[in-house]
Parts: structure tokens; sequence; C-alpha cells
């Protein structure tokens, strides 16, 4: 106990002090507020520390053989962005540079954007002193995406058009061009974030939408327990997550795994931030 008041703000001692009476939850989780915003309504939610199964089983249907299963714990509580990070957040911060050819309005997921434009808005953000940003670790996505769920996705094992944004591509995949038309959206893109439900967390389009840049290199997972992962020291190519407007209903699933190199954009992509929760 004496370890936890010495690390702790003296802001929060009142407020540990009851929640020890009260609750057998860690009182520093207790003592975190569950909603944040900056000053870019960029808004998030606390992740509480968990352990959870990472990866899929063999029988998951649409798996791949790079989705080895295994135990990770995260030790520390973190901030989730609730929502893709938006157009309008993007250019308030950013500006439109060359590179930015959007057509959506300011709700829409911000894409064609590269994992080092996030880096680079990453950075301009930090100098705000509003707090500390970083991408999320795979392992933070993917425990963020399934909640308390060892499914497919963050609501169960089915998959469908009115639960999130995929296969809305006329060309290629349209099995939910017909369930978009219906809705008055536009087809061959994402819809505005937050259109639909959020999961259990208050997440919103963790499936589908837009692939999500994590922060870690590719590589393959270690086949026993983990804690706190971090991905490989070094690669050629980061994370990305979640499937996207373009693709089928199996790269929605929260085990699904992708990769690009860093510098690639894509209309398919775009980012959320974790917010470190200070401790």
């Amino acid at each position: 106990m004496r370890t936890i008041l010495k690390r702790t703000p003296r802001r929060w001692i009142p407020a540990l002090t009851a929640c020890m009476l009260i609750s057998l939850l860690p009182c520093s989780v207790l003592a975190l507020e569950k909603q944040i915003a900056n000053s870019l309504q960029m808004t998030f939610v606390l992740m509480p520390a968990g352990t959870f199964a990472m990866g899929s089983p063999a029988e998951e249907q649409g798996r791949k053989t790079n989705e080895t299963p295994h135990e990770v714990t995260i030790t520390r509580p973190f901030y989730m962005q609730t929502t893709e990070t938006t157009v309008k957040q993007w250019r308030e911060l950013m500006g439109s540079p060359w590179f930015f050819k959007k057509k959506g309005k300011d709700h829409m997921p911000v894409t064609g954007v590269s994992w080092d434009d996030c880096v680079e808005f990453i950075k301009k953000l930090n100098a705000r002193n509003e707090g500390v940003y970083r991408l999320p670790t795979e392992a933070e996505w993917e425990y963020a995406c399934r909640g308390s769920k060892a499914a497919v996705s963050g609501w169960g094992n089915h998959i469908d058009c009115t639960k999130a944004m995929y296969a809305n591509n006329t060309l290629k995949q349209d099995d939910c061009v017909k369930w978009v038309r219906a809705k008055g959206w536009p087809t061959d893109q994402p819809a505005p974030v937050g259109s639909y439900a959020p999961n259990e967390w208050g997440l919103f389009d963790m499936a589908g939408n837009v692939w999500e840049w994590c922060q870690d290199w590719y590589g393959p997972y270690p086949k026993g327990a983990v804690v706190d992962p971090q991905g490989p020291r070094s690669g050629s190519e980061k994370v990305r997550r979640g499937g996207s407007w373009y693709g089928p209903w199996q790269r929605c699933r929260c085990a699904n795994r992708n990769f690009s190199h860093p510098a690639s954009r894509y209309q398919t992509t775009g980012f959320r931030l974790v917010r470190e929760a200070e401790q």
C-alpha cells in the first residue's frame, strides 16, 4: 500500500482511501476518470488492466495461420479513443498537406495517412501538453476490440452488415452495398465515425470502416504467455487492424492481422490513438 500512495498524485489520495474501503477492484483504476476529452474533441474511454486470449482458435472461420493463440496480460490501464481520428481533428492540427485528398466531411475518418504521418500527428498533439498520446500496441488494440468476449467480434460470433461497415465495394466485395444504399450512405467509402453501435467498452468501428495503424512492427506471435507485448524491435512493415469498408467480413474479426510499409498511404486506412493513463 505504501508503494501505491508514493506513486499516486496527492489529488487522488482521498479517492483511493474511499475506494479501498468499498471495493475489491484496483483502487488506481477507480481513481481514474472513465472518459476524457482533449481540445480537438477527441474522446477516450478507460481500458482497465487485464488478461485475455489473443489470436484465434483453430476452428474460427476465416482465421489465418499468423493468429497463434496465446495469453496476454496488460498490466496498466490506458485510454482508447472512442472513434477513429476524424477529418476535422486532423485538419485542425495538421492542415491539409499535399497528399490529403479526403473527400469526406468533418466526421469522416481521416484516411490516406501513413504510419509515419500518424507519428507526426502524435508529436504535434503531445506538444499541446494535454496528455501523452501514441498509437495502440497490437495487443492493446485487440484487447479493446474484444472486451470481455472470447468471440470473433466485439459483439459475438456473427458479423453482418448492420453491425459494421465492410463489403461496401461495388467493384469487388459488395455484400453490404444494398444495405448501405438503404441507409442513404454513399458506396465505395467508409461511414462517418460512430455510425454503428459501439462495443461494450463504448468504442465505435473497431470492426470495419477503415484499417487502423498500430504501434508494432509486424512479426510472428509468441507461443507462450506474455506481459505487455510491444512486438518485434525492428521490421519492415507496421501492423494494421480492424478491416475496412473495402473488404469482406472475415477481415473484421478481432484476431485478424494485416500489415504495410510505414510510408504507405491508403484510402482504406486511418488510425485511432491511445492516451496514457496517469499512474
